[in-house]
Parts: structure tokens; sequence; C-alpha cells
């Protein structure tokens, strides 16, 4: 069996794991009574389009950590194959871009909370490490 895949899929649940928390403590304030609304100038027409990038930026990494399971229970598979393990390093990628962009930006604003910030480090962190992963999967 490809442990690789094993390490690419334990990797792509832990960073949707923690990508969960970091929605998931973003929400915490309003148990307490307190508001998490936040002020923007995003037209409510676009809310529907941005709330769709959302469920597919969160579905892609679901898509890719089941390939990854699916190539390790059958090594000799399609889902091991070449361009599919390309796949894999190529998204993490792009997601670890994302995350650094996103932990940068928690960074430069002043009243950002530290517990995010601690979040999005562990999460570009572990975006790294899957990348990582992904490219000794991949590589010749």
């Amino acid at each position: 069996m490809d442990s690789a895949a094993l390490r690419v899929a334990a990797l792509w649940v832990a960073w949707l794991l923690v990508m969960l928390f970091h929605v998931e403590l973003g929400l915490m304030p309003l148990f307490h009574g307190c508001s998490v609304e936040m002020q923007t100038r995003v037209p409510a027409r676009r809310l529907p389009a941005i709330f769709l990038s959302m469920l597919v930026y969160f579905l892609l990494p679901l898509f890719a950590m089941l390939l990854a399971v699916h190539a390790f229970t059958e090594p000799e598979g399609w889902s091991a194959s070449g361009s599919w393990r390309a796949f894999q390093f190529f998204l993490a990628t792009i997601y670890t871009v994302t995350n650094i962009g996103h932990f940068l930006a928690d960074l430069c604003i002043p009243d950002s909370r530290f517990d995010q910030v601690i979040l999005m480090g562990v999460l570009t962190a572990i975006g790294l490490l899957l990348n990582w992963q992904a490219w000794l999967w991949w590589a010749p």
C-alpha cells in the first residue's frame, strides 16, 4: 500500500478540521451575546456567489481527501495515477497560497483576533506539510 497517499489524506483531514474550527471560532461570540457582523461594502446580490465560492473552496479538499484515501486502498487504481497525484499537489499549492494570503492579512489587521491568527498559522503550516507530502507522492 502507498503510505504517501495515506499521509496526504491525513493532512487534508487535519486541514479540513482546522478550517472548520477557524469558522466555528469566528462564530463563538454569538454564544456570548456578541455580534459577529462585520462592516462590508459587498452588495447583497453578490452574496450567493460568495457563499457558493466558499462552498466550493471547502468541498475541493474533501474531494481530494477522498481521492487520496481511495488511492491508498487501491494503489494500482485510477486515483493513484500520476495525473491525480499532480492534482493533489497543485490543489494543495493553491490552498497554501490562499492560506498564506489570509494569514498575512490577519497579521496586518490591527484588531484581528489572536486566536484566529494562531489558527491561520496552523492552517498554513499544515498546508506546507501537505505540499511537501503531495510533492513526494507525485514527484517522479
